[in-house]
């Protein structure tokens, strides 16, 4: 994931890193420490902002109002993606788009492909204020430069329980080459074809090279 970026992703919210995009890692897994949620058959996730960075001597950042904005005014994280989701609702902007990666289990992080960030709200959450951002999955990348991820298949997410199904049973390998790098979920049957996200038995590992050749071909 740090190797694809290009940069090491210390942190949960990215805006705009090199490339033009921004980028987001969430977790759907039990105890994650942000209430990340899919609706819309995978189709839309609502992310929740990011907490304070904890200080010593300070307030528990669970405590406390997500911020806006730093101690010296500039923006947070949480700023800079709500003000880029606000002029997109104003229609003074396009929306910004977001690669997101998801932890499914300690150490292993997964692609869930590009999604436009279409809104963003605060509301409160056990007594403080919180961010939410509605992200809705891109099925095509309008830009020429983004001609890598057009080709990879995202249309819809496959849910963390059958990712960590799908990974165990394939040992977390290309089942083509035996690759561990750059490892994508594939539909066997294409969605677009009738293909379901949600049993283990209609998704594979491929690595990115296996998986540009194959496409929407049923084997």
């Amino acid at each position: 994931m740090c190797r694809v970026e290009g940069v090491n992703l210390q942190r949960g919210m990215n805006f705009r890193l090199k490339g033009g995009f921004s980028v987001i890692l969430m977790s759907l897994r039990s105890g994650a420490p942000y209430a990340d949620r899919i609706e819309n058959n995978g189709r839309v996730l609502i992310y929740e902002g990011h907490d304070i960075p904890q200080r010593k001597g300070g307030s528990d950042p669970k405590h406390v109002n997500q911020e806006k904005y730093n101690p010296g005014g500039s923006r947070t994280q949480n700023g800079l993606f709500y003000d880029a989701a606000k002029k997109y609702g104003n229609n003074s902007s396009e929306p910004e788009l977001v690669k997101v990666y998801e932890k499914i289990k300690t150490g292993i992080w997964v692609y869930n492909g590009i999604f436009r960030l279409i809104d963003a709200w605060v509301e409160h959450s056990k007594a403080r204020k919180v961010f939410k951002f509605k992200l809705e999955l891109v099925d095509d990348v309008d830009s020429p430069n983004d001609f890598t991820f057009r080709d990879i298949d995202h249309n819809r997410l496959i849910p963390s329980q059958v990712k960590l199904e799908v990974w165990k049973r394939d040992k977390g390998k290309c089942i083509k080459c035996g690759s561990q790098d750059n490892l994508h979920f594939d539909h066997i049957i294409p969605y677009s074809k009738g293909g379901s996200s949600l049993v283990a038995e209609n998704i594979q590992i491929l690595c990115a090279r296996h998986n540009l050749r194959k496409r929407d071909r049923i084997e």
